[in-house]
């Protein structure tokens, strides 16, 4: 995959679904061949991506492997959420709020062509135009691109907008060349530190330097590691394993709180604990019955002991939430008192709505908090007379096809990591089938609205999903990582998308 083609037709969307497949056969330089040493960094993590193009393929594991480690921005998050330069080094914002002006970095595709002012206008007008996934809303609101010169790009938005910048961060900013978007989902081209290398589906993704990244006429320093290996588990003990014998360095994410002592009592490691944006949910299907009837809603919420979900779910290591709000936004309000555990209340507004005894389906995510929170959110639903079927489902392609896409569920559960991702609620096709005119209206009022305006809109939002029970918003996921002492530059909280490898180095390494 490091020797680049020339450009191939693009593939259907429907042979994206096909696409493990392909990469199956994409094996050189498979993990059995590097091995970990002062170069290389093997990273575990749990879900695999489906394929590498996330301008047609949803969920988060793409851009966890991908977003800043190949694909870059004209912006990026920091770990404490603020909105620093990427590919763009500095932007000014007229007074209307409606354009932006970005002066751009010198860079280079892996493919060898040069970034530029055009490469931005290419990018944002695809994901107008090419781009299937839900995110790509986020850029409605351009009306224009402008290449002033190579190094000045404008973007001139239709109104204001307080979204845009920040969705700029996501996904949907990555810049791409013209001649690299052919078969994106086999062979990313971009101007980050890092290029695909290789693949070997069902165990590990490969990252090599991209030469390109820090040339001699480049300013910006190479990555710390000359090679990443991304490995995926979907046993919490293997990945455990993998790290006590040596085969991988870091735990991007520890999905086992309970096996956290062994790590913490042993010098060789260290364990990192911060927070992320990512909201546990236990979706409702909104536009099915009985889900459609908010006292059932309400009813089911109000049966589930949250705290003790957390609990044994999680050995309390998290933070409970009230609605799709983390307290990393700005218009973070406490909600999560607000339905207390009280099944005597949900027993009535069961019998109110006419279902003193009632049968749903539980289709969950196949990762490790979501079988655990199942598990005890069918132990309290069954205590007020609601007997739930749970169906793990293959994570991403199972669930994405047959949850996400296809809104075939009573109730599911997932991880939501996209920053600021409550605006879904304001899209009635989202799969949850929420379809509220007034926090339709709350949204577009707050995204154009001055700042202070802005907070107070969102608040209004967050607090009406939360009197409507539009989810049950179970727990905020913590971000826990473990690593060997000598990885350095991991951070503590998980704010993007991303799974940043840009600042990683070993110990006693500039």
């Amino acid at each position: 995959m490091a020797t680049r083609r020339s450009a191939l037709s693009a593939l259907a969307s429907a042979a994206v679904l096909a696409a493990p497949l392909a990469l199956a056969g994409c094996t050189a330089g498979s993990t059995a061949m590097v091995g970990t040493g002062p170069s290389t960094l093997a990273v575990g993590l749990t879900a695999e991506p489906q394929n590498f193009d996330f301008t047609t393929t949803d969920g988060a594991a793409i851009p966890q492997a991908l977003l800043y480690n190949v694909y870059e921005t004209l912006v990026k998050v920091d770990s404490d959420g603020e909105i620093v330069g990427g590919l763009a080094e500095s932007w000014d914002v007229s007074n209307d709020r409606t354009v932006y002006d970005f002066q751009l970095r010198e860079a280079t595709f892996s493919n060898g062509e040069p970034f530029t002012a055009s490469d931005v206008k290419f990018s944002i007008e695809r994901v107008q135009q090419d781009w299937t996934i839900s995110l790509k809303s986020g850029m409605d609101v351009v009306d224009r691109v402008e290449v002033v010169d190579d190094r000045h790009a404008r973007v001139v938005l239709s109104r204001p907008s307080n979204s845009w910048l920040r969705a700029m961060t996501t996904r949907i900013g990555a810049m791409f060349d013209p001649a690299g978007v052919a078969d994106l989902a086999n062979d990313p081209v971009g101007t980050g530190p890092y290029d695909v290398e290789s693949r070997r589906r069902g165990d590990s993704i490969v990252l090599t330097r991209n030469p390109e990244y820090s040339n001699p006429e480049s300013p910006r320093p190479a990555p710390g590691y000359r090679t990443v290996v991304l490995k995926y588990y979907a046993d919490a003990t293997a990945l455990n394993n993998a790290l006590l014998s040596g085969g991988i360095d870091v735990i991007s994410g520890v999905t086992a709180p309970d096996s956290l002592p062994q790590f913490e009592a042993d010098n060789r490691f260290r364990v990192l604990q911060g927070t992320t944006n990512g909201e546990v949910v236990l979706a409702f299907n909104n536009r099915r019955a009985p889900l459609d009837d908010v006292r059932v809603r309400k009813a089911l919420t109000y049966a589930i002991d949250r705290k003790a979900l957390l609990e044994a779910a999680w050995g309390g290591r998290g933070e409970l939430i009230g609605s799709m709000v983390p307290p990393t936004d700005p218009w973070f309000e406490d909600l999560s008192g607000e339905y207390p555990y009280d099944p005597d209340r949900a027993r009535s507004l069961l019998r109110e709505a006419g279902h003193e005894s009632l049968r749903l389906d539980l289709r969950i995510a196949n990762l490790p908090y979501a079988v655990s929170s199942a598990q005890v959110i069918a132990s309290h639903l069954k205590k007020v007379g609601v007997t739930v079927d749970i169906e793990p489902l293959d994570f991403p392609a199972v669930w994405l096809q047959q949850v996400f896409t296809d809104a075939d569920y009573d109730m599911s559960i997932v991880q939501h990591v996209e920053p600021q991702d409550i605006t879904t609620f304001g899209d009635p096709d989202f799969y949850w089938g929420y379809d509220s005119d007034r926090v339709q209206r709350l949204l577009t009022e707050a995204d154009t609205a001055p700042p202070r305006e802005y907070i107070a809109d969102m608040r209004e939002v967050a607090r009406t999903l939360s009197d409507d029970a539009a989810a049950n918003w179970l727990f905020l996921f913590p971000n826990i990582v473990v690593a060997k002492n000598e990885v350095r530059g991991l951070q503590a909280n998980q704010v993007s998308e991303s799974f940043d490898l840009t600042g990683l180095r070993r110990q006693g390494t500039s």
